[in-house]
């Protein structure tokens, strides 16, 4: 079971990164899933998540500047977190999970974000 995160990188204040995770070894579509962030110094703190019908829900220091979506379709188990308007706050370390509450839960590497001022 593996979630492998990437386009994490270093932005200017206003531009975009999608990040991408990866799964594998797990039946995607029944997970849970969500973007965490941990800056430094600071606990991870939850970004966003979908349900597995595809519901979302959103921090409010990224509502309507971040979009979680997910692809369940042709075996490409994949969760996406378009990320617009960047702020310098919105530097840290992002990882993504998999999650079926009280049954299991998986965490990927983490993909670091920079944004400079």
């Amino acid at each position: 079971v593996q979630l492998q995160a990437s386009g994490g990188g270093l932005v200017q204040a206003g531009g975009s990164l999608r990040l991408s995770c990866a799964a594998s070894g797990l039946l995607f579509s029944i997970y849970a899933l969500a973007w965490y962030r941990q800056a430094p110094g600071k606990q991870r703190e939850l970004v966003a998540r979908i349900s597995t019908g595809g519901r979302t829900d959103y921090a409010d220091s990224v509502k309507g500047r971040f979009t979680i979506s997910r692809d369940n379709a042709n075996a490409k188990s994949t969760v996406y977190l378009q990320m617009n308007s960047l702020k310098p706050e919105d530097t840290a370390i992002y990882y993504c999970n998999a999650q079926i509450p009280s049954l299991h839960d998986v965490w990927g590497q983490g993909t670091e974000v920079t944004v400079s001022s």
